[in-house]
């Protein structure tokens, strides 16, 4: 027998379960690159891990590197998506991003770091871009 919330099981925790969740993530990282791309951006890396970390979108403008942190939700009744940015989830960003820059260089731009929440999905969601939303620092 299976045991529960894994392949072939019944889910029985709360919300959707992890599959369903990453591929929520998964489509919402998507769209927000595609909005970003819409609005001048270009996204030069996706899902960059390390051990600690992990950096959604790495995008950058004509003078910005900005490394992405998207978070989701399919409604607000639990709350927005941007408030689960927690200090702990900022510090894994900061690190991934000190990898990042490692390997790739600062590419002579300013660099910050954005949240962009989705309410939602498909052509309805709601997408709204929090750029600089924590410092390095934090």
């Amino acid at each position: 027998m299976t045991p529960p919330g894994r392949p072939g099981g019944t889910w029985r925790g709360r919300g959707r379960p992890p599959s369903q969740r990453r591929a929520a993530g998964n489509a919402a990282e998507a769209a927000v690159a595609r909005w970003l791309e819409a609005r001048g951006w270009t996204i030069v890396d996706r899902n960059f891990t390390v051990r600690g970390g992990e950096l959604d979108l790495v995008a950058t403008s004509e003078t910005v590197l900005a490394f992405v942190e998207v978070r989701s939700r399919m409604d607000t009744e639990r709350g927005r998506p941007e408030e689960t940015v927690t200090p702990t989830k900022m510090r894994r960003v900061v690190l991934a991003a000190r990898h990042w820059l490692a390997r790739h260089g600062d590419q002579d731009r300013d660099i910050r770091f954005d949240v962009v929440a989705v309410v939602g999905e498909g052509d309805a969601a709601e997408i709204v871009h929090y750029p600089g939303a924590f410092e390095a620092g934090q």
